[in-house]
């Protein structure tokens, strides 16, 4: 990959890469600092990496190092028991989208990443699938259990409308 390729993944795939880091992690300083990390990943790497997969080495760069930082937080903090309270409209959700989010902070850190590269990035499920290092029939079992669980959380639609 040329340096002009490079930029050009950069211009065409950061945004990507950083709401998929953001919505799995929640947190904009450490999400910006993970794309940071991969890109510079990239870079070391760009002789080895051809243009046509660029955008899928990122991801998972992205992905992996993602996860390092994830076992690397829980080490260092104490990990908070898991919350699986429900929602309900007097909780005061002011729209679909911030219900969603906090659906998605209920997910196994594996499920939220399978059903954001798909639900919100668009990608196969062979591609989540190399991302991720599953297997195809694996990748569809963690987004069929993130949905159902995403369902069982939100609950009826006249709940959040």
């Amino acid at each position: 990959m040329t340096t002009v390729e490079y930029n050009k993944c950069v211009d065409n795939h950061a945004d990507g890469v950083y709401r998929f880091i953001l919505k799995n992690i929640g947190d904009e300083e450490r999400a910006r600092d993970i794309v940071q990390e991969s890109f510079s990943k990239m870079w070391e790497k760009s002789g080895d990496i051809s243009i046509e997969k660029a955008k899928s080495y990122l991801f998972t760069t992205a992905y992996h190092t993602m996860i390092d930082d994830i076992r690397r937080e829980n080490r260092n903090t104490r990990l908070d028991e898991a919350r699986h309270d429900s929602v309900s409209a007097d909780q005061g959700y002011s729209d679909l989208h911030e219900v969603l989010n906090k659906a998605l902070e209920t997910l196994p850190e594996m499920q939220k990443a399978v059903i954001t590269l798909r639900d919100y990035e668009g990608y196969s499920y062979e591609e989540i699938g190399k991302i991720t290092n599953l297997s195809e029939s694996q990748v569809k079992v963690y987004i069929y259990r993130a949905r159902v669980a995403l369902k069982n959380y939100i609950g009826s639609p006249d709940r959040v409308i």
